[in-house]
């Protein structure tokens, strides 16, 4: 999209910043190691270790891919950075679809999901969008409706089953 976005975090007394930024070609290793690691070590539950789900979900979360998304006009990629080392990654497009909010496992309960939710529905507001859309996984179903997000009918049974939620901005 080309707008610059950066939700800016000093962490008090920790001597910590916290930056959600566009993401950059060189993020590229960085941001495919979180991708993976958050869906191989993060939602076993919704994989259960199968090795073709494993494999159908992972397909794309490759540096060719991750390259092509940042190359994108109509989404945006961002990344949560602090001291310099790629903690989360998302993607939403210019319509408000929530299509990527992954953090590294070394970084659970310390907000910066939350933190990058914020920072995508802002992204989606730019151009105009009045809401985000996304499909939860089970393993965020408890997470996306404590950042206001409603069901929005019966799970989609496929590879994993996900769970249809938006939220008016």
């Amino acid at each position: 999209m080309g707008t610059a976005l950066a939700v800016v975090e000093c962490l008090t007394g920790t001597g910590q910043t916290r930056l959600i930024r566009d993401a950059l070609p060189e993020d590229t290793p960085a941001a495919c190691s979180v991708l993976v690691r958050s869906i191989e070590e993060l939602c076993t539950s919704d994989h259960r270790n199968d090795p073709d789900v494993l494999a159908h979900w992972l397909r794309n979360k490759t540096t060719e891919h991750f390259i092509g998304w940042v190359g994108q006009t109509s989404s945006s990629v961002l990344v949560a950075v602090e001291n310099d080392k790629i903690l989360a990654v998302g993607l939403v497009s210019d319509a408000g679809e929530i299509r990527l909010n992954d953090m590294s496992p070394d970084a659970r309960f310390r907000g910066i999901s939350r933190s990058m939710v914020h920072a995508l529905e802002m992204r989606a507001a730019l151009p105009g969008s009045r809401g985000c859309t996304l499909t939860s996984t089970g393993t965020a179903r408890r997470f996306d409706p404590s950042n206001g997000y409603s069901e929005d009918g019966p799970p989609v049974v496929g590879t994993v089953t996900g769970y249809l939620m938006s939220k008016l901005l």
